[in-house]
């Protein structure tokens, strides 16, 4: 148990501060103050409380995050969500009946594997939270301790916006190079030459401001366009 536990400090990333409190309204988005996210964040909420899920809603109305958010409560559901209303994060509580965090995760780096899922729970179970946190859930945050979340999202969000400066080609050559292929296995792969690929990884790094490759197998980790298994 004790060692589950430092596990699981030592996997999530600190937590830093949110803004200052701001007056609850009675809407769903409000604009944001110091924070630094520049549109809507679309949050996916997978969870079957929607007490709960209204208890997450006033806290990012609080924080003065401006969010649109969705509720789900199956795995049917969650799979045309990620489809259709495309989010920015998943926040997620451990179980649903048979529909875990960690198989959410799984489905949703199938379907959308740069979107960071933020485990957001009643009670800590330290073996399926550990295991959740390595198999790349973003954060841990308990429902007791709300404050933190809206940091925690304008974080993993912020950390993705450099992605949307590579256009989908380029996205698929920084996977495949943090996946350790070689530039002439690409080429083969995607159907290009040599050069090209050589090209493409050159801006992508410019694009990234990342320097090396060692940089962008890092960074394509991070952001779960790899596994960190792989």
């Amino acid at each position: 148990m004790g060692n589950n536990l430092l596990a699981l400090h030592n996997a999530i990333p600190q937590p830093f501060r949110a803004p200052t409190n701001i007056r609850v309204g009675d809407a769903s988005a409000v604009q944001p103050l110091s924070f630094p996210v520049t549109k809507p964040v679309r949050v996916l909420m997978l969870e079957d409380s929607e007490a709960d899920a209204e208890l997450i809603r006033l806290e990012l109305l609080r924080s003065g995050l401006s969010a649109v958010t969705e509720r789900v409560a199956t795995e049917h559901e969650f799979a045309l969500a990620i489809r259709d209303f495309l989010p920015d994060v998943v926040l997620s509580d451990h179980s649903l009946g048979t529909f875990d965090a960690q198989s959410a995760l799984a489905l949703l780096r199938s379907l959308r594997p740069t979107t960071p899922l933020i485990l957001v729970t009643g009670s800590v179970n330290s073996d399926a939270t550990v295991a959740c946190i390595r198999a790349g859930a973003e954060d841990l945050i308990t429902k007791a301790s709300l404050g933190r979340l809206a940091a925690s999202i304008t974080k993993a969000v912020q950390l993705r916006r450099p992605l949307d400066k590579l256009t989908p080609r380029q996205v698929e050559v920084l996977r495949m190079v943090a996946e350790g292929h070689r530039t002439r296995e690409i080429a083969s792969r995607l159907k290009l030459s040599v050069k090209t690929v050589e090209s493409h990884r050159g801006e992508i790094m410019k694009r990234l401001a990342i320097h090396d490759v060692v940089g962008l197998v890092r960074y394509a980790m991070r952001v779960g366009l790899v596994s960190p298994a792989m």
